[in-house]
């Protein structure tokens, strides 16, 4: 067992542990526990975020739900739902997650099974220090579309081509932003207040839509 704590997560991680396992722990901790887990071919990783990994987390949530309002794309929030699949011995938790252009597939579910559900077109992973296992691998073999990648200081976009991602300048599930646009958002939440970062956003989005 490895132990790494920093400022903004506290990780965990477990050798040889079997799926059935994984599966265990989820049920027995339950949905409402702090830390979130990463299963990656019998690697086990267990991350307790803190604040410094929490709030950006918020405001890309935010962003993003002012972002889809505003262009008028309908989504369904899933969160940080645990997704995974059994044949490829992978499963997550991401910190946030979206159904956008699949939306209308999993509209009025309670449950998602990614054996039979399409997997979300967007997820979101803030990684303010370095994770144990390959997220990257997992979340391509769960067939994540589209991941933003935030390391504190650096986001990244990439898209799923091929089973590999390829970073990419335009979102794909949102092609009017950049990733350097979104980037210049996330830096200024952490001078800025919330509401005020949130009324500049959607007024630049506004903006952005008549240019265009």
């Amino acid at each position: 067992m490895l132990v790494k704590s920093t400022p903004a997560e506290q990780r965990t991680v477990l050798q040889n542990i079997s799926w059935e396992t994984f599966e265990a722990l989820l049920r027995d901790t339950g949905e409402d526990r702090g830390s979130r887990f990463a299963y990656d071919c019998g690697v086990l990783e267990i991350m307790t975020p803190l604040f410094e990994h929490e709030n950006p987390k918020i405001q890309f949530d935010r962003l993003i739900f002012a972002l889809a309002e505003e262009v008028g794309v309908e989504m369904k929030s899933a969160g940080s739902t645990t997704l995974k699949r059994r044949l490829a011995l992978r499963g997550i938790e991401p910190d946030n997650c979206y159904y956008i252009q699949n939306e209308f597939k999993v509209r009025g579910r309670v449950t998602l099974n990614l054996e039979t559900d399409p997997p979300p077109d967007l997820a979101i992973e803030i990684d303010i220090t370095s994770s144990s296992v390959n997220k990257l691998g997992i979340y391509s073999a769960l067939g994540v579309t589209e991941l933003w990648r935030y390391d504190g200081q650096n986001l990244k976009f990439s898209q799923l081509i091929e089973g590999q991602y390829v970073e990419c300048k335009f979102s794909i599930a949102f092609p009017i932003v950049s990733v350097n646009e979104i980037s210049r958002f996330i830096d200024q939440s952490k001078s800025m207040g919330e509401i005020a970062l949130l009324k500049s956003f959607r007024a630049w989005v506004r903006e952005k839509i008549k240019i265009e």
